[in-house]
């Protein structure tokens, strides 16, 4: 089947997509866009965490048919152009990101977290990002990363 959807703000075709075939293989396999991670295959890990018409969802588990006619937004479409979103500089600037298998998911996250939550107190950043597992960086760099990406949103850094 061919799936039509789009992704980041432009239109993606995918040719002899199966049934069973994940978000996660056609974006990075198809359409070429290599940021969500592929770790678990089971929505435990969050690495794979997209946007799907705005609400954060892990893509191994989105079979591909099911974004006909929808909107996707990866990691890569977080940052305007050249230009990082501030939780993208953030993550760079606080050292939270160390292997970076975890990072696109906790990017995609995070960012939803500030999108619906301007001023996140330490207990709902814990609680946002509870389904982004990360083996490397102890998380308290990226709780400063958040708290940081959110304070430059509002200004206040």
């Amino acid at each position: 089947m061919r799936v039509t959807f789009t992704v980041n703000g432009r239109r993606a075709e995918a040719d002899d997509v199966w049934e069973g075939e994940s978000l996660l293989y056609v974006l990075r396999e198809r359409v070429g866009l290599p940021g969500s991670k592929n770790a678990c295959e089971q929505g435990e890990c969050g690495s794979c965490t997209v946007y799907l018409d705005d609400v954060p969802v892990c893509s191994c588990l989105v079979a591909a048919g099911q974004v006909q006619d929808r909107e996707v937004r990866t990691v890569e479409g977080l940052a305007d152009g050249e230009e990082l979103d501030p939780i993208q500089s953030c993550f760079i600037k606080a050292g939270a990101v160390q292997c970076g298998f975890c990072t696109p998911g906790l990017l995609v996250q995070a960012h939803a977290l500030i999108e619906r939550n301007p001023s996140p107190s330490d207990p709902e950043i814990r609680e946002a990002l509870a389904g982004n597992l990360c083996r490397c960086t102890g998380y308290e760099k990226i709780l400063d990363a958040v708290r940081e990406a959110a304070a430059v949103k509002a200004g206040a850094a």
